[in-house]
């Protein structure tokens, strides 16, 4: 009878942690990252409404080789969202009602879930609701599939302790990942993938090294290609070793990094006197806890690849940076 009783209360117990306050359970959302289901009618969509969704949601990544969109659409109709369509990570659900109403909610039919509703009287109000939204509501979505990817790294994680005993560096990386080469206040850690590889760099610059004026992008570049230089060689290092992209001028933001003030560089990278190149994403890191400035870069070599997924998955590394006591062990 005991074992009966702890059997229901475990069951009541494991029962309970999946339903929210309402009592509704919630299934686990899907999907894959980078996607985005699109609830809408199918008149609306291939009308000038669709046409303004396509323009924000389906814009072009900034940084990469050639035209990727910000997220794979999957549009549907109102009538066959149901059951299994509505366990989506991401759902822009799009609407002609009576009223002009802009909305976003959390684990509405799944968790974790962002959906955001956008209803309006006519298809002027929803392009005007569209225009005004799109780029929060983007962030929203980015940041949901940021959380989701490192939340999956989590199945699998890489043991290496070096970057965090060495240079009080540690990032959430999967196992796949390895470090391949290190030497003084200087890593790198790669991943094998089909017809390339994608690579992690992480490496100090002096602590007064943070350019901020309007000539911050030139010495962004002059410091990459001094590493590149230094430390990233081609086939022949005598005459070989990357670069920034002289015909591509990068992007660059400020940002923060988990906490951390930052400028965010995005960009292509190509080895000088050899046909090799690929996109980049750049941070530059205060670090007053070590008196230094901590760069990271991700970087990716996939020739005749989409490279979007990749790169948002660097990203995603990236973004889990947590600094400590240089050589606290």
């Amino acid at each position: 009878m005991k074992k009966i009783l702890v059997l229901i209360a475990a069951g009541v117990l494991i029962l309970s942690c999946k339903e929210k306050s309402s009592g509704k359970y919630l299934p686990q959302s899907v999907g894959a990252i980078n996607t985005l289901s699109v609830v809408i009618d199918n008149t609306l969509w291939k009308g000038d409404v669709g046409d303004e969704i396509r323009d924000y949601f389906a814009a072009p990544v900034d940084g990469l080789p050639w035209e990727e969109p910000l997220f794979t659409i999957h549009q549907m109709p109102p009538e066959i969202f149901t059951d299994f369509a509505r366990n989506s990570r991401n759902i822009l659900y799009v609407v002609q009602d009576s009223s002009n109403v802009t909305t976003l909610k959390d684990d509405v039919y799944a968790k974790p879930q962002k959906v955001a509703f956008i209803k309006g009287s006519t298809s002027e109000s929803i392009i005007a609701a569209i225009k005004d939204n799109a780029p929060k509501i983007i962030d929203v979505f980015k940041e949901n599939d940021l959380k989701e990817s490192q939340n999956r790294f989590k199945q699998s994680l890489n043991k290496e302790t070096d970057l965090k005993d060495k240079l009080g560096v540690s990032l959430t990386i999967p196992s796949v990942y390895k470090i391949v080469k290190e030497e003084e206040n200087f890593f790198w850690i790669e991943r094998q993938i089909p017809k390339g590889t994608m690579n992690i760099i992480v490496y100090e610059m002096p602590k007064d090294y943070y350019p901020k004026d309007s000539s911050r992008v030139d010495e962004i570049i002059k410091m990459r290609d001094s590493i590149g230089k230094k430390y990233v060689p081609g086939r022949d290092p005598e005459t070989m070793w990357m670069i920034t992209e002289q015909a591509y001028a990068p992007y660059v933001f400020d940002a923060n990094i988990n906490g951390y003030e930052a400028i965010e560089t995005k960009g292509m990278w190509e080895v000088k006197n050899f046909f090799m190149a690929g996109p980049f994403i750049n941070y530059i890191v205060k670090d007053p806890l070590n008196d230094r400035t901590l760069v990271l870069e991700g970087f990716t070599f996939a020739p005749s690849t989409d490279k979007r997924d990749y790169m948002f998955q660097l990203e995603s590394i990236l973004k889990t940076l947590k600094i400590e006591k240089k050589g606290h062990i």
